[in-house]
């Protein structure tokens, strides 16, 4: 599990005034601390600020990471590179990323497998990197506050290649 390395490249608590996601601390934002505990609201930027590595490791080991089944999944960097993207991009859209790269023509899976041969699993991330790289590029298209953030996010997806 990359947890060590998602918290390397969240870094601390951060509050850049582009970011969509508001303040942060290891990359966890208001609306998903609030959620986390139970606040019936985002937690508040001193909330953030003072978020643990402890608790952070928990919600991303338990939302990122086990709710959305990536726990299961064998190949390792297949694993690492799926719950970066749910860290990232959400749950939901990592998903269904893989669910998109599992069922695309250079796999030919009709349903997800979480076993998969090293081959199967090597196109799969090649697919899904793919498919983010697009992302970012849609977003700085849409809303181009968000190229502040474009040589970061190149270096991130670097990392899986």
């Amino acid at each position: 599990m990359s947890l060590k390395d998602i918290l390397r490249r969240e870094g601390g608590f951060v509050d850049h005034p582009a970011d969509r996601g508001g303040a942060t601390n290891f990359g966890i934002t208001a609306a998903t601390l609030g959620d986390w505990r139970g606040l019936g609201r985002p937690a508040s930027r001193e909330e953030v600020k003072a978020l643990t590595e402890r608790e952070a490791r928990a919600i991303y080991t338990k939302r990122y990471l086990k709710d959305p089944g990536f726990d299961q999944i064998k190949n390792a960097k297949l694993r690492d590179l799926l719950l970066d993207c749910a860290v990232h991009h959400g749950p939901s859209r990592a998903k269904r990323w893989f669910e998109e790269a599992m069922s695309g023509p250079s796999v030919g899976r009709k349903a997800p497998s979480l076993r998969m041969t090293a081959a199967t699993a090597q196109k799969v991330r090649m697919a899904i990197l793919a498919k983010r790289i697009i992302f970012f590029g849609e977003l700085i298209t849409n809303d181009p506050r968000q190229a502040v953030f474009a040589k970061g996010w190149m270096r991130r997806v670097a990392e899986f290649l």
